[in-house]
């Protein structure tokens, strides 16, 4: 069975569709630890009343970032895990972590990459006007965003009146990708070749 690590920083909604699916059975995997770099996320609620182990790695403790990031790839390391979701972590990872997780580290972001990148990404869209966005399932690189895409899921946004809205239509696509990627990954392997993403079931 998957064992997967969370990493977020937040409410943590996108670790949330995770246990559903689990719960569900629609995903063959085990959360075996919530990291957080935030002590006051609303992830580590859902991780504790899920019985999912928590484990805060904060900024402030360590000297430099990649400390912090060498820290969090021990506990992952130790949890035996295969599969790295970042669900709302607010940071940059380091080749600490990406080396030993290499195209094993996804990350959910709120736009149609390469399109609207980096943080509100939701604002970016509304603000540009364009009447399609939506959201992507990436691997992790050490950009902002910048790793080869496995899914994408288009959401007509034509209609929203602010950024907020946006956020709100987008986001239960976010939870239904995340959770068909995650699944996905139980059932097969995705090969990464100049970029491109292919998937094998096994």
């Amino acid at each position: 069975m998957l064992k997967i690590g969370v990493l977020a920083s937040g409410r943590g909604s996108n670790f949330q569709s995770i246990i559903d699916g689990i719960k569900e059975e629609d995903i063959d995997a085990e959360i075996v630890v919530l990291v957080t770099d935030n002590p006051e996320a609303k992830a580590i609620e859902r991780a504790e009343s899920n019985g999912i182990p928590v484990e805060v790695v904060e900024r402030k403790g360590f000297g430099s970032k990649k400390e912090m990031d060498a820290r969090t790839a021990e506990i992952m390391k130790e949890k035996g895990v295969g599969l790295v979701v970042l669900a709302g972590y607010m940071r940059i990872v380091t080749e600490t972590l990406l080396e030993p997780f290499k195209w094993k580290m996804i990350n959910i972001h709120p736009a149609l990459l390469p399109s609207f990148p980096g943080l509100h990404a939701q604002g970016q869209a509304f603000d540009y006007g364009v009447k399609v966005s939506g959201c992507t399932v990436h691997f992790v690189d050490g950009g902002m965003d910048t790793g080869p895409i496995i899914e994408q899921t288009a959401v007509y946004i034509g209609g929203c009146k602010s950024a907020d809205e946006v956020s709100e239509k987008i986001l239960p696509y976010e939870h239904k990708l995340m959770r068909k990627v995650v699944a996905d990954f139980c059932k097969g392997r995705f090969i990464v070749e100049n970029r491109k993403v292919r998937y094998e079931p096994m």
